[in-house]
């Protein structure tokens, strides 16, 4: 395993003319962010060695590298989900492959269900916390020991210097931001009624099918993690519709130019 994140970090480090300071996790719907990057590199993940490729509409499987706002970044226009039937270690090979690579600082985007009644559709919601369940875990098995420790403590998983910052930049541009917990399940399923009222009950404020499998891995690396949901449905009881997934890229569209705009202006400030 270590050799194949070790050659596909290598392959991209090839591509580079500076040293990235971020790398980027780009969810559903939220491929636009890619329109501020001045791009030098494009690469499909077809082409970076041993890289799952995106199943999923909305994921357009393109490893990007270039600047934002002058900070040199690498971005993923697309991810993988452990619903599509990749293994746990295919869903987190890239997260891996970027720290390899000299990244640092990793920020993940998605598109989430609403449990908190206080969010509308189109909040945007910072992660502060995650629940897991996965029903499994992205660590078990032998321990990478060239990236972090057996039994990684979770206290503090999402960075308070970058919610901090987040939230600065909104109230200076005016964009209404909340914060709170994101809760991970395998998907691809939209949550029963009772299911988001389990949720709720946990202390989740959004749910989704992605984010928490690479955040456990960028933080066993020591990664520091920013994450950002845009609540693009309600689990809240008497708000509960029907949902696809078109209709959730519809809704993650049309939010992303201010999810963006904190997202350009975090990665500016670094």
């Amino acid at each position: 395993m270590i050799t194949k994140i070790k050659e596909a970090a290598d392959f991209l480090k090839s591509q580079f003319t500076q040293q990235p300071k971020v790398g980027i996790i780009l969810g559903t719907g939220l491929g636009g962010l890619v329109n501020e990057i001045k791009i030098e590199k494009s690469i499909d993940y077809k082409d970076i060695p041993h890289f799952p490729v995106s199943t999923v509409e909305g994921h357009s499987g393109r490893m990007i590298i270039g600047t934002i706002r002058g900070v040199y970044v690498m971005a993923m226009q697309g991810r993988f989900h452990y619903y599509e039937g990749y293994q746990m270690w295919q869903v987190t090979f890239p997260a891996r492959v970027m720290k390899m690579a000299g990244i640092n600082t990793l920020f993940v985007s998605n598109a989430s269900g609403g449990l908190n009644p206080s969010y509308k559709v189109g909040t945007i919601m910072v992660i502060n916390d995650h629940i897991n369940m996965f029903g499994t875990n992205p660590l078990i098995g032998p321990n990478m020991n060239e990236f972090g420790p057996r039994f990684p403590d979770m206290s503090e998983v999402y960075s308070k210097r970058l919610i901090n910052k987040a939230f600065e930049i909104a109230r200076k541009e005016g964009i209404s931001l909340e914060q709170g917990v994101y809760l991970g399940t395998t998907g691809p399923t939209f949550e029963t009624p009772s299911e988001y009222k389990m949720f709720r009950i946990l202390g989740a404020d959004a749910v989704g099918m992605s984010t928490v499998p690479e955040v456990i891995i960028a933080h066993h690396a020591g990664m520091e993690i920013f994450g950002i949901s845009i609540i693009t449905d309600s689990g809240v009881p008497g708000e509960i519709v029907e949902v696809s997934h078109e209709e959730v890229q519809k809704v993650a569209a049309a939010a992303e130019p201010n999810m963006t705009k904190i997202i350009a202006k975090l990665v500016q400030s670094l």
